[in-house]
């Protein structure tokens, strides 16, 4: 995620506002932050009640028999001002689209 924060100023030229989103606690987040030197878009737990925006996202790990149970995908969502989704990626946790691909769909859903 810190490639989020080195492309804010062009997400920022496409109207685009960067959260980042998981099961973890605010104390989590601000120590993971603090670790990459910081970050300055928004992180949101999703913390209690557990995973319950990931839920409704479908992206929760609620199976026990696979790994990371009980966390949630590593996925990406692009959502319109009307609140409709226009894009999905849930990839590896180890992966991450590269942001390129991200401005293609921006740029698609501007014109």
């Amino acid at each position: 995620m810190p490639s989020y924060e080195d492309d804010l100023p062009r997400f920022e030229e496409h109207d685009t506002q960067v959260l980042g989103i998981s099961v973890d606690s605010v104390f989590s987040h601000k120590a993971w932050a603090k670790s990459l030197g910081g970050i300055t878009y928004p992180l949101l737990a999703d913390f209690y009640p557990h995973g319950e925006v990931s839920k409704k996202y479908g992206v929760f790990r609620d199976n026990p028999d696979e790994p990371a149970y009980g966390a949630s995908e590593r996925a990406l969502f692009i959502i319109d001002k009307q609140g409709i989704i226009r894009f999905i990626d849930v990839h590896p946790i180890d992966e991450q689209p590269d942001n390129e691909e991200l401005f293609e769909v921006l740029r698609k859903l501007e014109s």
